[in-house]
């Protein structure tokens, strides 16, 4: 289960709804909990980078990721930091959250959590968590930190 405060859903819908109709995207940073669930702590926004301009593709800032990587020590000198990547969010606008086929064809790296923000006519619809298994998405409960209800459909 991924856990989620309600601002950095706002955020990431936020993002969203502004870089409509181009996808926009963004790395998660987190960490586990005891009790076997993973928070998320930071949501870091990129400019869309793929060279298609972003319409249906995504592709984040290699400069963010090397950045944050330093920053929570995952690369260079510096302490490795309690929190990690753990995933990455973008949006799919006029489409549902769920996967797309390029999205499938993308994921390299089956321990990254995708968060999916569906939009329909530049508002956001849907919000679905999914990580790789076996060479296939499967959804992932997406849970507020603080039991509030969120104001859109999150699945």
């Amino acid at each position: 289960m991924i856990l989620i405060a309600p601002t950095h859903l706002d955020q990431m819908t936020r993002a969203a709804e502004a870089a409509y109709p181009r996808e926009c995207c963004g790395l998660l940073v987190g960490k586990d909990t005891k009790d076997g669930f993973v928070t998320i702590t930071k949501v870091v926004a990129s400019d869309n980078v793929h060279p298609s301009g972003g319409n249906d593709r995504f592709e984040v800032d290699p400069r963010v990721r090397f950045d944050l990587m330093r920053k929570l020590g995952e690369i260079g000198d510096k302490p490795r930091s309690s929190e990690r990547i753990i995933g990455h969010y973008h949006s799919h606008p006029n489409h549902s959250a769920e996967p797309s086929v390029y999205d499938l064809a993308c994921a390299f790296e089956p321990a990254l959590i995708w968060i999916i923000i569906g939009l329909n006519g530049g508002k956001v619809q849907t919000v679905a968590a999914h990580k790789l298994h076996l060479s296939v998405f499967q959804k992932i409960p997406l849970r507020n930190t603080d039991g509030a209800s969120y104001a859109i459909t999150v699945e």
